[in-house]
């Protein structure tokens, strides 16, 4: 299995998992959170495919689809929701609002993106070592900004789950 082989597979295993937190609820139902401090599935999955696009397309130095391809105008989030997510406040978190087919249209997009940067870009184990960023000490490799991508849509995709796992239970009768 080479490099670009195990990407393809690791990369190829998310959109099930972002589309089975998502499909079949409503604008509510994404946007309720458990309490006022925790992620709505609507901003988890936002979240997940805003740090798919921005670190895949820097570390292939392709500009953002959000940018590009118009997904900044069909969200339509407030001013103050800005960047990928990192640190925003509870009202920010809030403020993050989409249907369903907009949250897994933006991920299968970046999806698609990410899955054809890897798939027509040769990686090899060499290119795992190249550095993408080095504003962090050490300086992020390939390797390891796409492994630090593949954690968060992991982690963010299964809180999302969790999520939709409670608003599943709330409406069945209690025995």
């Amino acid at each position: 299995m080479t490099p670009a082989d195990l990407l393809r597979d690791a990369f190829g295993r998310l959109p099930e998992l972002v589309h089975a937190a998502v499909d079949g609820l409503s604008d509510d139902d994404l946007t309720v959170r458990l309490d006022a401090e925790s992620n709505s599935i609507a901003w988890l999955v936002w979240h997940l495919a805003r740090v798919q696009d921005d670190h895949v397309g820097g570390a292939f130095e392709w500009a953002e689809l959000w940018e590009t391809d118009g997904w900044r105008e069909r969200f339509a989030l407030p001013d103050d929701v800005t960047g990928i997510g990192y640190g925003h406040s509870s009202a920010q978190v809030a403020a993050v609002r989409a249907a369903a087919e907009v949250l897994t249209g933006y991920y299968d997009a970046v999806h698609a993106r990410t899955m054809q940067l890897i798939s027509t870009v040769t990686v090899t184990a060499d290119d795992l070592d190249r550095v993408v960023d080095r504003r962090w000490d050490p300086p992020v490799t390939l390797g390891v900004r796409l492994v630090s991508v593949l954690q968060d849509v992991l982690e963010h995709a299964g809180q999302a789950a969790f999520v939709r796992g409670v608003l599943e239970r709330r409406d069945r009768p209690q025995d």
